[in-house]
């Protein structure tokens, strides 16, 4: 079995590790880079650290506008897909590169194979919801990480082909949980002690390219008492910079470099809360069992907020502030993700629809 594997942005790195892992013992893996993450901090740091091999294609797309992104690795993938003539293109997300990997395999031959399908936030002005229903919607295999996911598919239209396996995001955090404790020495670098400390990351462009919610979002985090460490983001640093942030920002956060997989995971495991708008966080969190506050008005992982361990604040400065500094008042969590074997599944489903 050949697979032509598509990632471009840092939750796909993470998220192909595990399955790569699986592939890789029997089966032939192509590896596509799309370049969408072209920082060098949020993208190669990932294959080194994980062990992924180096990428077999990097198209270097690059940052640009979301269409002329999709269109122009719409154009390379198809390439790809035709020369290397896969029996799979495995789509990971909700990513241009995703959306992209999608629309070329459907025209062609290969079986399309989406990993997180039936995730929905309902809101249509973000770009990655449009990516989700349109990927699932192409997609002729799909990889629910849960049950409510695999009942939004079918509110859809969407039965056939569809596998509920868990979350592979999963399968990965339980691996570098124990590597990062054995390996990171990020807290010791920072001076940091576990349980004394909020970790905050902020990437996603509502709140990064609006002045108002970016400022509200920095009135919050810095109403904290315990230190916030802030990994900033290049688009994060770029807006601050340039609405006159930045200079508040170093003086009232932990700011610091964008720092790797396992230095990350070893700051979300240790820390005593979570302030992010990163979907992918939201669930690692969960894992780490480090309760979360989002700051978005909407979330994909429903079940982290049913369950009590993840809270929608948006960019609202007062509810920020409340929620990293109330008292933590968490039920047992529930497993609605799996129990850490979704590459696996997935790696046997592949085999058996081929």
């Amino acid at each position: 079995m050949k697979i032509l594997t598509i990632v471009g942005a840092r939750p796909q790195f993470i998220k192909a590790f595990a399955v790569s892992r699986e592939l890789r013992t029997d089966h032939e893996e192509v590896l596509v880079h799309t370049g969408q993450h072209y920082d060098e901090e949020l993208s190669d740091v990932f294959f080194d650290e994980l062990g992924i091999p180096e990428p077999d294609y990097n198209l270097g797309v690059g940052s640009d506008t979301h269409g002329r992104q999709t269109a122009t690795m719409l154009e390379g993938i198809e390439e790809l897909i035709e020369s290397e003539a896969p029996d799979v293109v495995l789509l990971y997300g909700d990513t241009n590169s995703t959306l992209a990997g999608a629309i070329a395999g459907a025209k062609i031959d290969p079986l399309v194979a989406h990993v997180e399908a039936g995730l929905r936030s309902y809101n249509r002005e973000m770009p990655e919801e449009i990516n989700r229903v349109l990927t699932d919607h192409a997609s002729d295999l799909l990889f629910a990480p849960s049950e409510s996911a695999a009942e939004t598919l079918a509110e859809e239209g969407i039965t056939e082909g569809v596998h509920v396996v868990g979350d592979v995001m999963y399968d990965s955090i339980l691996w570098a949980r124990e590597v990062a404790a054995e390996r990171s020495t990020i807290l010791d670098e920072l001076g940091l002690a576990d349980g004394e400390y909020i970790l905050s990351t902020v990437h996603r462009a509502s709140n990064t390219d609006d002045p108002d919610r970016l400022e509200a979002i920095l009135d919050g985090l810095s109403a904290v008492p315990l230190p916030v460490v802030f990994p900033v983001h290049p688009r994060t640093e770029e807006r601050l910079k340039y609405y006159g942030f930045w200079e508040r920002a170093t003086d009232e956060l932990e700011v610091v470099d964008p720092v790797g997989y396992l230095d990350f995971v070893r700051l979300l495991d240790g820390a005593e809360r979570v302030a992010t708008d990163s979907g992918g966080v939201q669930k690692e969190a969960f894992y780490l069992d480090t309760p979360c506050v989002t700051m978005r008005d909407e979330t994909e992982w429903v079940e982290t907020v049913e369950s009590g361990w993840n809270v929608l604040v948006g960019a609202n400065q007062r509810k920020i502030e409340n929620q990293l500094t109330r008292d933590q008042n968490v039920d047992d969590k529930p497993s609605p993700y799996g129990n850490g074997t979704a590459a696996e599944a997935i790696v046997s489903i592949l085999t058996e629809s081929l």
